[in-house]
């Protein structure tokens, strides 16, 4: 049964006759309250003495007077317009929106960790320095490197570290080497993350086949190459099968090896960064080890390095020595005496909880099992592939790993894009994929299912494809208000991006 192909406003409590729910502000009603606290003992005037008129607010707090009831009521009608792995398949190509197993939510409120001060002291903090310590361990084992930072707040904030530790490198070595090889197929964050660090970038193009060409990068190769950020499987679902080659042209020139672990998820288990030459690695806990993705934070972005840039790594770090006792002990060293490190990249660790989830996460499934993660998200991957693919065009007809990409082009004969076909799969109740990424491909609709997808969930987003596929054909015209069953309709997202409105006053202007 097809979806709706008419939007119809169906108004209630909360909600404005157009759809979607009213702003918080919109329901205040002056004097209404979710407490009743009682007078005040000292005057208002006694209260404010003390400080200084400068300090003082010359206006009243613009806040929402809401009661207890039209709180919660407000936000969970909004939860649940919210999208979630939970509730549907979240097939987001490059991102690996994955299941988050609900045990490891409990043993993260276990009052030992979730009710650790960061200012405890060490000796009182023994359980969860040695949960740190352990996860780095196993983070470095996966890797195939030789030390690994948990410090990075983020992915983008471990892409910082990294290039850092590499321009530090290159400095030590007496280098004047200023640039990096960016690809085209790179994460946007990638060329940006060598401009904060100080450092230019170079843009290399993929090879017809769509993976790095050695002979490129050789011919790209002067004075100024200093390193390479590569994302390995690529933004288009493919090994760099030269990558081995591609690092001994850089390592010939003294220059470092940096891969994006935004996709680490389908090597796990079958291959180590480490072991083709890799010299720094940020690993999205939040994508391939089970922490929570989205709603801005907390994050972690652990970088995992090879021996050339161990001695560089951040402050704080947390070392293992042989206690009073003989037994282990855990202390967190916040000193940076090492000259050689890029310093302090935050006061603590990193965030804690997200850890705990990611330890559990690689304790729980094991080698074997982190196997079974890259061979299903592969699988998964390829099979969307296998029953999408004389419906919509692919990219590239080589085999794919974790992700597959299709383009619009048998869909644009119909003149529908592929913005069109994102927001209909909105009405049959599934989150579109990454749409119009990488950006040397045009019009790009990408899929990455996860190990998370059962067959069942699978051939439900692909049927689901599969009927707006025959809905261009038959009734292109539908296409250009959908989504229909969501609580608003088509949204100018260029305008969205460029005049945000950011005060609800400002609504009606």
């Amino acid at each position: 049964m097809r979806p709706a192909t008419k939007r119809e406003s169906k108004p209630s409590v909360g909600m404005r006759l157009g759809g979607g729910e009213a702003l918080s502000f919109e329901k205040s009603r002056h004097g209404r309250s979710g407490v009743n606290l009682p007078e005040p003992k000292v005057a208002v005037a006694e209260l404010i003495a003390g400080i200084p008129a400068e300090l003082r607010r010359d206006d009243d707090i613009l806040l929402p007077e809401l009661s207890e009831v039209d709180v919660v009521r407000h936000f969970t009608r909004l939860s649940r317009l919210n999208a979630s792995v939970e509730v549907h398949g979240y097939p987001l190509g490059s991102c690996t929106m994955k299941y988050n197993p609900r045990v490891h939510e409990s043993l993260v409120r276990l009052p030992g960790f979730a009710h650790l001060h960061p200012e405890t002291p060490e000796h009182l903090a023994q359980g969860a320095l040695q949960l740190m310590y352990e996860l780095g361990d196993a983070l470095r084992i996966v890797t195939g490197l030789a030390g690994v930072t948990l410090v990075p707040a983020a992915g983008a904030h471990g892409e910082l570290a990294g290039v850092m530790m590499i321009r530090k490198g290159l400095e030590k070595a007496g280098s004047k080497r200023d640039t990096i090889l960016i690809p085209d197929s790179a994460h946007g964050t990638n060329p940006a993350t060598c401009t904060v660090a100080g450092l230019k970038t170079k843009q290399i193009a993929s090879g017809p086949e769509g993976i790095l060409r050695a002979d490129d990068v050789r011919q790209a190769m002067d004075d100024s190459i200093g390193g390479i950020m590569i994302t390995n499987p690529n933004t288009l679902g493919l090994f760099e099968t030269g990558i081995e080659e591609i690092a001994e042209i850089i390592h010939a020139a003294g220059g470092y090896v940096y891969m994006d672990g935004a996709n680490l998820n389908a090597l796990l288990g079958h291959a180590r960064p480490g072991d083709f030459g890799v010299d720094a690695l940020h690993i999205n806990l939040h994508k391939t080890f089970s922490q929570p993705h989205g709603g801005g934070g907390p994050g972690a972005g652990p970088v995992a390095v090879s021996d050339r840039l161990k001695p560089f790594l951040p402050y704080p770090r947390i070392e293992k020595i042989k206690g009073v006792d003989g037994q282990p002990y855990y202390r967190l060293d916040r000193d940076v005496v090492d000259t050689d490190s890029i310093g302090l990249m935050r006061e603590f660790v990193g965030n804690f909880g997200v850890f705990v989830r990611s330890y559990a996460f690689i304790l729980r499934l094991g080698g074997k099992g982190l196997q079974q993660v890259s061979e299903k998200a592969v699988l998964n991957a390829n099979y969307v592939r296998a029953r999408l693919e004389k419906d919509y065009e692919l990219c590239l007809k080589q085999p794919h790993l974790h992700e597959a990409v299709f383009t619009d082009s048998k869909q644009q004969v119909h003149h529908v894009s592929t913005i069109d076909v994102a927001k209909r799969l909105i009405d049959y109740g599934f989150h579109p994929p990454t749409v119009y990424f990488p950006l040397h491909v045009k019009n790009a609709l990408m899929i990455e299912p996860t190990e998370s997808e059962s067959k069942d969930s699978l051939d439900a987003f692909c049927d689901a494809m599969l009927e707006i596929a025959r809905e261009v054909e038959e009734t292109p015209e539908i296409f250009h208000d959908a989504p229909y069953s969501s609580p608003v309709g088509r949204l100018d997202e260029t305008a969205a991006a460029r005049k945000p409105v950011l005060n609800w006053q400002m609504m009606e202007r």
